[in-house]
């Protein structure tokens, strides 16, 4: 009896640690020692919506203008992000893009830069500007251009992104990289853009992944990383049931070896 009891025991066991294995390797499909070449595709340039916070510098020969066309509203970001450093907060002059695309500046009032590219943003206030003061200087900038991880990676946040530029990749690096549970075939990326919502699942699993049109992010843009079925809560609780079965036979064996 007692070894049927230890037969059983150790069948548990087994299949309370027994699962099937994963690949957690990113770009499984690329060959071994093979240096592989494609060309960069060209990246489609971030533009202006609704809800972003620009930085608006103007410079011109006139002391008295630069002072007057640099007094926008304060618009102090969330320095509590956890990929800002607490010592180098960002805190700046900033226009917010309100639903018509327009922001509100000095002296010129009311300008339109709603879809426009930031090059392009910069003509229109050169446009503008030559009303009043003779070949200005003009630089635009993103102050609040950021992207959100969430799901099984090991820091999920909302991350600012200063250099405009970031790939999926770089994004799952500053969320800490995905857990062991998180699905690297099945990726999803919701981008709102142009009054449209996009869904779209990517597989971080293949090579391809960086020729595609999603592999840069744009601002706003949400990437979300699944649980694989071995976390899900179902899993778990059939895994505690086998585990207290085996504790309890465990028990109910060592009980009848000591009344033999």
């Amino acid at each position: 009896m007692r070894y049927s009891f230890g037969i059983l025991f150790i069948l548990l066991l087994l299949l309370a640690s027994c699962g099937p294995k994963r690949n957690l390797s990113y770009f499984k499909d690329l060959p071994d020692s093979v240096a592989l070449r494609s060309a960069i595709p060209q990246i489609p340039e971030t533009k202006i919506q609704s809800g972003d916070i620009l930085r608006i510098t103007i410079n011109t020969l006139n002391p008295e203008s630069n002072v007057l066309f640099n007094s926008g509203t304060l618009q102090t970001l969330d320095s509590r992000n956890n990929n800002v450093n607490s010592n180098d907060q960002l805190a700046a002059e900033g226009y917010l893009v309100d639903k018509n695309g327009v922001i509100n500046f000095p002296v010129l009032g009311q300008v339109k830069l709603g879809g426009l590219t930031r090059e392009e943003a910069r003509q229109e206030m050169v446009k503008h500007l030559n009303n009043y003061v003779k070949n200005p200087i003009v630089n635009v900038r993103f102050l609040n251009f950021k992207v959100t991880v969430i799901g099984e990676v090991a820091k999920p946040a909302t991350f600012m992104i200063r250099n405009e530029k970031v790939t999926i990749l770089e994004a799952l690096g500053m969320a800490g990289d995905m857990t062991p549970f998180g699905k690297r075939e099945n990726v999803l990326l919701i981008r709102e853009e142009n009054g449209e919502r996009t869904m779209i699942k990517l597989d971080m699993g293949k090579k391809d992944i960086m020729n595609s049109p999603y592999f840069y992010l744009r601002q706003n843009d949400v990437v979300y990383v699944e649980p694989t079925k071995y976390k899900d809560p179902g899993t778990d609780r059939t895994l505690r049931i086998i585990a207290a079965v085996a504790t309890s036979l465990t028990a109910i064996g060592i009980l009848w070896q000591r009344l033999l």
